[in-house]
Parts: structure tokens; C-alpha cells; sequence
């Protein structure tokens, strides 16, 4: 029987990756295609994607824990540790610095839909860029479970 550290840890992998999946590449599409309203759509995505952010510190940091209590020192020169450390700092990025961007373009263009301002083109460049740090999270995601699934059998 595994010990509750260990169901911890498959469960914070699940959450942080399936969530960074889930969010990114299925809710997000749906609110768009489905809502009438893309400001709508938009405020619920960014609500989303900000929870996602949270999720992914929070799962990050029992993963380290976790693996340094398991691996001792040697997690340091493998490549779990790199992946969630890169995964981390890129959630960092978007959280704390391109999120908070986003959110001061949509405010400085009311009472107009910030795609329909003449700040159009900055959110653009900073929703894209915000765009590629989320998929190469994602994929460093799938790398990390690529690891978890090799590396605690």
C-alpha cells in the first residue's frame, strides 16, 4: 500500500498537469466558441487561468518537498528537479508579470473591450507571449509525467 506522501504526489502531478490541460486547451476554447460575449469569455479564462497559476505554485512546491525528502541531494542533478523548476519560473512569469499587464490593458481601456481600444495590439503581443510560456509549460508537463511514470516505480 502506498504511503499518503506518495498518493500526494501523483495527485499534485495529476491536478497541476491535467489543470494546466484541462484549462488551457479545452475550457478555454469552449468559453470562447460557446459565449456570445469574448469580454465574458475573456474574464472567465483570465479567472481561470490566474487559479490554474495558484494550483501549479502550490503543487510545485509539495513536489520539491516531497522529492527531496525522497531523493535527498541527487534530486538536484535530475531532471524532475530542472522541470519543475523551469515549470515554476514560467508560472512565476505569467503570474506576476504578464498577468498583471493584461489586467492593467483590459481596465485602461474601459468602457471599451480592450481588443477594441488602441491598446489592441499591445494585449495582443502580451496575450501571445503569455500563450507560449503556457504551452511550453504544458509540455514540459507532459515531459514531468513522462519522469513521474519512469523514475517511482
Amino acid at each position: 500500500m502506498r504511503k499518503f506522501s506518495e498518493v500526494l504526489y501523483f495527485a499534485a502531478v495529476t491536478l497541476w498537469i491535467g489543470g494546466l490541460w484541462t484549462i488551457g486547451y479545452v475550457v478555454a476554447p469552449v468559453l470562447f466558441s460557446s459565449l456570445g460575449d469574448r469580454q465574458l469569455a475573456g474574464v472567465i479564462a483570465g479567472k481561470l487561468f490566474g487559479l490554474i497559476g495558484w494550483v501549479s505554485l502550490g503543487c510545485a512546491a509539495y513536489l520539491l518537498i516531497f522529492l527531496f525528502i525522497r531523493l535527498g541531494s541527487r534530486f538536484f542533478r535530475g531532471a524532475g528537479f530542472w522541470l519543475i523548476l523551469v515549470m515554476v519560473l514560467l508560472t512565476v512569469v505569467s503570474q506576476f508579470g504578464i498577468q498583471p499587464i493584461m489586467v492593467e490593458l483590459k481596465a485602461d481601456a474601459l468602457p471599451r473591450e480592450v481588443m477594441e481600444s488602441l491598446l489592441r495590439d499591445r494585449f495582443a503581443t502580451w496575450h501571445g507571449i503569455s500563450s507560449i510560456l503556457y504551452l511550453a509549460q504544458s509540455l514540459l508537463g507532459l515531459w514531468l509525467l513522462v519522469w513521474v511514470n519512469r523514475g517511482l516505480r
